[in-house]
């Protein structure tokens, strides 16, 4: 077993890190990393219907899909990552229980009541702390999580808040359960770098002959080519959601009504709809043309909004308020 503490805080890399260490390399792993404020998505999920995409936009809070299901996590400083990657007989290779074991032991030995229950979770008084997810690949699989040691759990609720019924798709839907932070529950205050080096001493007892592991330059800009091709990509992070239906009504304080209904697949609209009562509707159908095809993307749609002349088309319409229509 490889072991080591990433460098980084990029979230964009760190994915990228999992990615090419599972994909390129014959042996196994464990690794811990921080990432900035950040929002990772699951695999199966529809980005848009999961994040709260004013605040997002306006913090610029970075976004990204990784390789495993489940559901929309935050990190921050406060949370610590790991990820494990081992090889094993294919139809056995998904065991959480198994592979959060190490963990439980290291907070049990700070005297921490931390237990797994259910599917995935880690939980302390009946609090979840670590949310797990893996992704197989031939005859290996990633296991990774989330440890919520000292988060602004806050921030995570307000970054997350989101209208469902804006969105009708097939795609998973992050379940929000109670969650705790582990810093909470210890006797004597540590710093989350001293529960990394707790875990790595755990696991390096777990697996006997643990190898520290440093990346080569070749390594590096390896990972650096993934994130940039993929991590970083709206492709990924927004355009591989799930086909879905949009539908909002906007009622403004001057009286004006918009409603709109939105088909997009593959992140591309192709159908679009609104009604309201300031709409002209002589020319509206070459309005509602000019975004067919397009990314359902908030960049690129405040872009062409800004390119229209909306007294063609709307009584008294602002550019900011017809975006707010569009998520």
């Amino acid at each position: 077993m490889n072991y080591f503490i990433s460098e980084s805080n990029d979230p964009y890399f760190n994915l990228a890190c999992e990615e090419y260490l599972l994909k390129n390399y014959d042996e196994d792993f464990f690794f811990l990393y921080i990432n900035r404020d950040s929002l990772v998505v699951g695999k199966h999920q529809n980005t848009l219907a999961e994040i709260n995409l004013d605040r997002v936009n306006a913090e610029n809070i970075p976004v990204t899909r990784r390789l495993s299901g489940g559901g929309t996590v935050y990190h921050d400083f406060g949370n610590l990552n790991y990820c494990l990657i081992k090889k094993g007989e294919k139809g056995k290779l998904v065991d959480f229980k198994a592979y959060s074991q190490p963990i439980i032991n290291s907070l049990q030995k700070l005297n921490v009541n931390a237990k797994f229950e259910g599917k995935s979770d880690l939980t302390i008084d009946g609090k979840k702390f670590s949310g797990n997810a893996s992704h197989v690949y031939k005859n290996k699989v990633m296991q990774h999580g989330t440890m919520l040691f000292s988060s602004d759990l806050k921030r995570l609720n307000q970054l997350l808040k989101v209208n469902p019924l804006k969105y009708k798709d097939r795609g998973v839907r992050s379940i929000r359960s109670r969650v705790t932070n582990i810093a909470e529950y210890l006797s004597s205050p540590i710093s989350i770098t001293d529960f990394a080096d707790l875990l790595i001493q755990e696991f390096e007892n777990t697996y006997p002959n643990s190898t520290a592991f440093t990346f080569s330059e070749e390594d590096l800009n390896a990972i650096e080519k993934i994130k940039t091709d993929k991590f970083l990509t709206w492709q990924w992070n927004y355009g591989y959601s799930p086909n879905y239906q949009f539908e909002k009504l906007c009622a403004y304080s001057s009286g004006k009504i918009l409603e709109i209904e939105m088909k997009v697949e593959k992140g591309f609209i192709i159908e679009l709809e609104i009604t309201g009562n300031c709409i002209k509707r002589e020319q509206f159908q070459s309005f509602l043309d000019t975004f067919k095809g397009i990314s359902h993307i908030n960049t690129l749609i405040f872009k062409t909004i800004e390119l229209i002349n909306l007294d063609l088309y709307f009584n008294n319409i602002s550019s900011k308020e017809l975006y707010q229509l569009f998520f």
